[in-house]
């Protein structure tokens, strides 16, 4: 059962769901950076991407402001979709499920970091030459 849930997170699923963000919902998550960032760091499954998330975080922060946007829009709108995922608690596996709520969270920012990954790098570079 819960295999199947977990085969739901595909890259269909994030290219969907990326496909639907809006410039709001980048608010709505940057706006929620530290539910969704609690949620990353007191989760032992989620903990691997605290740094990560940060760094996404970031990124959405200065597309936001307008001050970095050297980014494919489908980059933004994937990290949005997948932090705006990480904080809704009753997604395709409920969290509240214990040892098991988290799976389907795991899987789809695994996905979206592979998918933006080359752009991550970029932010990084440009973040190191703006200090």
């Amino acid at each position: 059962m819960f295999s199947k849930k977990k085969e739901e997170i595909d890259e269909k699923y994030l290219k969907k769901g990326a496909t639907q963000i809006k410039d709001g919902d980048i608010d709505i998550a940057v706006d929620n950076q530290k539910e969704i960032d609690d949620k990353i760091n007191n989760s032992g499954a989620l903990r691997k991407y605290t740094e990560l998330g940060k760094v996404m975080f970031g990124m959405l922060t200065d597309y936001r402001k307008g001050v970095y946007n050297h980014v494919p829009w489908f980059s933004i709108a994937a990290i949005a979709f997948a932090l705006l995922y990480v904080l809704n608690p009753l997604d395709i596996v409920p969290d509240f499920l214990p040892g098991i709520g988290y799976i389907d969270d795991f899987a789809l920012l695994t996905i979206t970091i592979r998918f933006i990954e080359t752009d991550l790098h970029k932010y990084l570079d440009w973040k190191l030459e703006e200090e």
